[in-house]
């Protein structure tokens, strides 16, 4: 079963914030969704989200110049926060941009990266590996998120929480 958020599965509308973007990577099991994308999976799978992000690198043409990394839990996510992210990398040297929730804590799966920038950063042995030990060191840019664009569905009273928002 897939949530939903508003009658649109969390991963449809996480898609919706990147609806710009050629092409469209998703780390994870094939599942109907509302508009073409590219899947694949870590490996081996569950090896965690820095394997996942290495498996959704490795189909992105080697000439992008930028990359969202997004997790599909963040139903509320729009494309003003993405827009706001590139728009806030481009105007810097930093190798990338990342929410930062209002506890003061980077999301490290919610950002805009310079392709090369991740790539070179990528570890040969991702598996098991931490995305914060690997993405802190290349010092991103912090973005302040609203508590709406943070909120992400860890847990059943998380879902019932942005339902309310849908």
């Amino acid at each position: 079963m897939q949530l939903r958020v508003g009658g649109r599965t969390l991963v449809d509308r996480v898609l919706e914030a990147v609806a710009d973007a050629a092409p469209v990577v998703v780390v994870g099991p094939s599942r109907p969704v509302s508009v073409p994308v590219l899947w694949t999976r870590e490996t081996p799978p569950g090896s965690g989200p820095l394997a996942g992000l290495a498996a959704g690198l490795a189909l992105v043409p080697e000439s992008a110049e930028l990359v969202a990394v997004l997790a599909g839990d963040l139903p509320l996510l729009s494309h003003r926060t993405v827009a706001r992210m590139r728009a806030a990398l481009l105007g810097s040297r930093a190798a990338g941009a990342v929410l930062v929730d209002p506890a003061g804590y980077p999301q490290w799966l919610t950002g805009v990266w310079r392709a090369g920038e991740l790539r070179r950063a990528l570890p040969e042995d991702v598996r098991d590996r931490s995305v914060r030990s690997v993405l802190g060191e290349l010092g991103p840019l912090r973005i302040p998120a609203s508590p709406r664009e943070a909120a992400d569905v860890d847990t059943p009273q998380d879902l019932s929480r942005i339902q309310r928002y849908g």
